[in-house]
């Protein structure tokens, strides 16, 4: 696999934008980098750097190449989980990107459930919510992409979409702790933990909250839906997360928000349009899925 070595070399440099970190990382010494760059350049019969005094950029032919290595890489893996599979052993990696509300307990269950299957199958779970999900799609830094109202991406291809209520959390003593549906208004009345504005619950809230002509008390701000859970539970405010982020604790109330002031909120597992998945991420997307349907 000698030219897959190269194209690693290269994507090295792309990345890090430096011989010397480039070779630091990938455990070559920089003169040795640079003459496999120079040879790859040669028998290319073009550029893909451009030597820069602060380091090396790649330019357009390089930019092609890079994709190039991403496909070639993409389809090696591939090539293995089929070659395992001829073996009937099931072998593989799955890196998956997903917004903060599956990452607590529903993606943990999945992937607890696949490895009971296939324990040979390794998964990368990165937290990236909204555009950078999708971007981790573009990138190949993810096989698969599960998010909470993503923004339009032409790229990404849906594997399944749904929608789950938008929940209030408080604590099961606090005044509005009961069952059904709760109303924002009555919500407002008591100082709330707001996910802050990189967050993609973010936007429907402050659609109500406007609707609502409510000046609220906001108690916390925050990026981490695990420090607003956490602090629902020091404080009598109100926090809010879809449901399905949500672990099921004796001392936590959630109450959907009424649908007349947030609809449910759509939820999406995607992959990169025509790409070719390896078998293991193909697989466990068709296990997320039917699992996502039951929700």
């Amino acid at each position: 696999m000698k030219h897959l070595k190269t194209l690693e070399f290269i994507a090295g440099v792309g990345r890090t934008g430096s011989i010397r970190k480039a070779a630091e990382a990938l455990n070559i010494t920089p003169s040795a980098l640079t003459r496999k760059i120079q040879d790859f350049e040669q028998e290319l019969g073009h550029p893909i750097f451009e030597r820069l005094p602060q380091g090396m950029r790649l330019n357009a032919a390089g930019e092609l190449v890079l994709r190039h290595i991403q496909n070639q890489v993409s389809d090696f893996e591939r090539l293995r989980s089929q070659i395992a599979d001829l073996s009937g052993v099931r072998r593989g990696h799955v890196p998956i990107a997903c917004s903060q509300g599956f990452a607590d307990h529903i993606l943990p269950r999945e992937v607890e459930a696949y490895r009971a299957l296939f324990p040979l199958v390794s998964f990368y779970v990165q937290v990236r919510d909204h555009l950078p999900g999708v971007e981790a799609l573009a990138s190949y830094e993810a096989d698969l992409a599960l998010l909470i109202e993503p923004p339009p991406a032409p790229d990404m291809d849906i594997l399944y979409a749904g929608h789950v209520p938008l929940c209030a959390l408080m604590r099961s003593d606090h005044p509005l702790a009961g069952e059904g549906p709760v109303r924002l208004r009555d919500c407002l009345r008591h100082p709330i933990g707001l996910p802050d504005r990189s967050l993609a619950i973010r936007a429907p809230l402050d659609v109500a909250l406007t609707r609502a002509r409510a000046t609220p008390v906001i108690a916390v701000e925050s990026n981490s839906l695990e420090l607003m859970r956490n602090y629902t539970l020091r404080e009598d405010i109100i926090s809010f997360q879809v449901s399905v982020g949500v672990p099921l604790l004796p001392e936590l109330c959630v109450r959907p928000i009424d649908a007349k002031d947030i609809q449910p909120i759509r939820i999406v597992l995607g992959q990169l349009r025509g790409r070719t998945l390896p078998i293991a991420s193909a697989k466990f997307a068709d296990q997320l899925a039917r699992s996502l349907a039951t929700l």
